[in-house]
């Protein structure tokens, strides 16, 4: 009987044992399920968060462990796209460019550059966002033509070394109209510190009409005075060129094309300047010039078009350029001082000048110029001084040498009796010259070799000659013999033609310069 109820006892134990057994597993199942539930939803919850930007694990942060593996493929959502924090600026200004950028394109700001359209508000919005920028870039693209109204570039405030890349075309206006009753500039840069233009593009001033338009009263060149034709008439003015297309008479003053004042470390290179109505490029009270491979254009009979005219600038390079004009290739005025200009080719023109100086009286200084290696075809003069009577002041420590000259009327001048006027009062005050040097100056010339005409009451002083080699052509003018006037110094080698008419020496009633004329 006890041992019934001990295998009663046992059975029930173990029914007992299997029942909490089976309740025990159950509940593991269900705990197991809500894990995996939870890791799943956890993993969505953060791939769902990473669409909100990136985390910054680089200040202190740890970065977070990857889920554990899934035992299924989740289908990929599409990737939203990045939104920009409201506090972040958009990478691109107003009109496309890089707010960052230092480039600035002229057709970003509305130019149409179809030659029709005035696109002169988008260069001057253009260069008013450059300005601003140190070491800006203006583009002014290739295979475009912007018609551009009078403007002008100007400092000072603008940051310092601008670049004004040209590759394109810019041409001036033919109507009258922009003009207003007459401009001394149509583009015009001005108080600037390191500017540079450069590139492959054109300025095309369009002057054909102003050069038709005039005034008969307009200066011209004096020495024409001096070019007799073989039929015994002299000319007192050029043929006008054949005037084109115009929307009305243009003003009487003239402007010149391409303007710098008051600049310091101004670079211009690459570009061409064309038909002028004026002079082409002038430089004026500045200081640390470069002019390089650039080509001046326009017709031998334009009036007044000089290629490059420097007035109160000094530490001046010329080199490596084409200039060809109605007027002086280069025209070097008062208060120039330092210029070295070389390797240029000049012609048509008026050669290259000093002068003219001492107009009204006025007070003019010049001094250390040099001018070698040039090429001169088909030019009125060769290498020049001009001044005029009544002036003061001095020209000194000049040099010409190796000077090319093909059909060239007049190779060598020095004349103080200029005057580009009809009538011309005698004066015996006088700009003084001295310290003149002619060196290698070889080739052909149509009318006289040598026009030294100095003042009777300040002759020329220190001019020298040597390897002088120059033979006549006869082509449509009388030729002459050197002529000379007051003009003091030495021959260091023999010349041709003989310059028999130079006075050895130096004067012997030499005018002591007062302190008025000493510059």
């Amino acid at each position: 009987m006890g041992g019934v109820n001990f295998r009663s006892l046992t059975f029930m134990i173990l029914i007992a044992f299997f029942v909490w057994c089976s309740s025990i597993e159950t509940c593991i199942a269900r705990r197991g399920k809500h894990w995996r539930q939870s890791t799943n939803g956890a993993a969505l919850s953060k791939k769902k968060g990473g669409s909100h930007g990136h985390r910054n694990y680089h200040n202190g942060g740890s970065k977070p462990k990857p889920p554990p593996p899934q035992s299924h493929k989740a289908t990929p959502s599409p990737k939203p796209k990045e939104e920009v924090p409201p506090s972040t600026p958009s990478p691109h200004g107003r009109y496309g460019y890089d707010q960052q950028s230092t480039v600035f394109n002229v057709l970003d700001f509305g130019a149409k550059g179809d030659g029709k359209s005035d696109d002169t508000k988008a260069f001057q919005d253009t260069w008013a966002a450059a300005c601003k920028v140190e070491a800006s870039t203006v583009v002014v693209p290739a295979e475009f033509v912007f018609l551009v109204g009078p403007i002008s570039f100007s400092g000072p405030y603008c940051q310092a070394n601008i670049v004004f890349q040209l590759d394109g075309t810019i041409i001036a206006p033919t109507d009258a109209r922009p003009w207003g009753k007459g401009l001394l500039q149509w583009l015009e840069f001005t108080k600037l510190k390191g500017i540079a233009i450069q590139g492959k593009g054109i300025i095309d001033g369009r002057g054909s009409g102003w050069w038709q338009d005039a005034p008969y009263e307009d200066p011209y060149d004096d020495e024409r005075k001096l070019i007799i034709p073989l039929n015994s008439t002299v000319q007192e003015r050029p043929p006008m060129p054949v005037r084109n297309e115009l929307s009305g008479k243009m003003p009487s003053i003239k402007p010149t094309a391409l303007r710098f004042y008051g600049s310091f470390n101004v670079t211009v290179t690459g570009i061409t300047i064309q038909n002028s109505p004026q002079c082409h490029l002038k430089f004026d009270n500045c200081k640390g010039v470069v002019v390089h491979d650039i080509t001046v254009s326009s017709p031998g009979d334009s009036p007044n078009t000089d290629g490059i005219h420097l007035q109160n600038s000094n530490d001046v390079l010329i080199h490596s350029s084409d200039l060809a004009c109605g007027d002086d290739c280069v025209s070097i005025q008062t208060g120039c001082s330092n210029v070295y200009i070389h390797n240029v080719n000049c012609g048509p023109g008026h050669g290259i000048s000093i002068g003219s100086l001492g107009r009204d009286n006025s007070k003019a200084c010049v001094s250390n110029i040099t001018v070698r290696d040039i090429v001169m075809h088909n030019t009125m003069n060769g290498v020049r001084i001009k001044t005029w009577q009544g002036g003061s002041g001095s020209v000194q420590g000049v040099l010409f040498s190796n000077i090319q000259v093909s059909e060239v009327q007049l190779p060598i001048v020095i004349d103080q009796f200029y005057c580009d006027k009809r009538k011309c009062s005698n004066e015996t005050a006088a700009v003084a010259l001295s310290g003149i040097t002619y060196e290698k100056i070889r080739g052909t010339y149509t009318v006289k070799p040598v026009h030294f005409a100095c003042s009777d009451s300040l002759p020329c002083i220190g001019v020298t000659l040597s390897a002088i080699e120059l033979k006549p052509v006869q082509e449509h003018y009388y030729l002459y013999d050197p002529f000379c006037w007051q003009t003091f110094g030495e021959l260091t080698t023999p010349t041709v033609p003989p310059i028999s008419c130079l006075q050895i020496g130096k004067p012997t009633n030499n005018r002591v310069q007062s302190d008025h004329d000493v510059c």
